[in-house]
């Protein structure tokens, strides 16, 4: 017990020097590194975690609290998403992600009312949000576990009546081109205010998506442009975007992430623009990382089992 709890000292040493700034990889480069420590009880459990949340059809009934980080966590006392609302409605209902903490669900029907203000949208089509109980996936994500990380389609939707069979079968719009670095005839203003109202909101901790979309924004952004430093880049967010909020107040549980850094990252857009036009010679010391495998129930903080085996 006592060189397992010294094992324990070191890894929370090891986790504090790994939590670095933000770059294009960080939604899936945070692993270990932000995670919440298990508490005790979890240490010995090797079960695969995502079989475990993935197999949960309802929500706990607990108190909500998004429980330790973004990418290694649960969510106790999520709630449902409506699958149809006055501005939205929630896709691939046959995943059952269409679950939060409060906070997200009252920030996706607030930006899906903005949205609905922008000619030809009469609101979002909204993605992946979380499983009920959060957690890993089964297939996708390596974030979205705590409850507070949505999807949103760039497909602008011309009607809110899609039936079960129709969310299965419509797919979202690409709005990229040269792997990102331009926007297509697909992307508009509507788009960029869209984003613009999301990462205004102080509820959102970051959005990621495609570098062009940000220098587009970045080139036509006035007076204050602070918000843009919230948009960051993400290979693949071409189809839709990413929102992320803050831990919410008072959730002592919830491990929030490095903050972005200062100003409005526009720079960083254009150069990840240049890098994708003529790639820079590769680094010939790079080691690529050994592959990831299934995250156990002793890798999450240990609330994750009351989760599970809440009512």
């Amino acid at each position: 017990m006592v060189r397992r709890l010294e094992t324990l000292a070191l890894m929370v040493g090891l986790a504090a020097c790994g939590r670095g700034g933000t770059n294009a990889a960080e939604e899936d480069r945070l692993g270990f590194a932000g995670a919440t420590l298990a508490a005790m009880e979890n240490l010995a459990d090797s079960r695969v975690a995502k079989r475990l949340f993935g197999a949960m059809d309802s929500a706990s009934q607990q108190t909500s609290e998004a429980i330790g980080f973004y990418s290694r966590g649960c969510a106790a006392g999520n709630i449902q998403l409506a699958e149809t609302g006055p501005t939205w409605q929630a896709m691939r209902l046959s995943r059952n992600r269409n679950w939060g903490q409060p906070i997200l669900v009252d920030f996706l029907q607030d930006l899906s009312a903005f949205a609905a203000t922008q000619p030809g949208w009469a609101g979002l089509y909204i993605g992946d949000l979380s499983q009920p109980r959060g957690g890993p996936m089964l297939t996708g994500h390596a974030s979205h576990q705590i409850g507070l990380d949505a999807d949103i389609w760039m497909l602008p939707p011309d009607r809110l009546n899609l039936t079960p069979a129709e969310r299965e079968s419509l797919s979202s719009i690409r709005t990229d081109a040269n792997r990102g670095a331009a926007v297509n005839g697909a992307w508009s203003p509507a788009h960029a205010a869209i984003l613009e109202r999301a990462a205004r909101d102080p509820r959102v901790e970051r959005i990621f998506v495609f570098p062009a979309a940000k220098v587009w924004m970045c080139e036509r952004a006035t007076g204050d442009t602070s918000w843009l430093g919230k948009i960051r880049l993400l290979a693949n967010h071409n189809y839709h975007f990413h929102v992320r909020l803050s831990c919410p107040a008072g959730d002592p549980s919830c491990e929030a992430q490095d903050p972005v850094p200062a100003g409005d990252g526009c720079a960083e857009a254009r150069q990840a623009v240049a890098n994708i036009l003529n790639p820079p010679p590769p680094d010939p010391n790079y080691v690529p990382p050994p592959p990831r495998g299934d995250v156990l129930m002793s890798d999450l903080p240990g609330q994750c089992l009351a989760v599970l085996t809440a009512d």
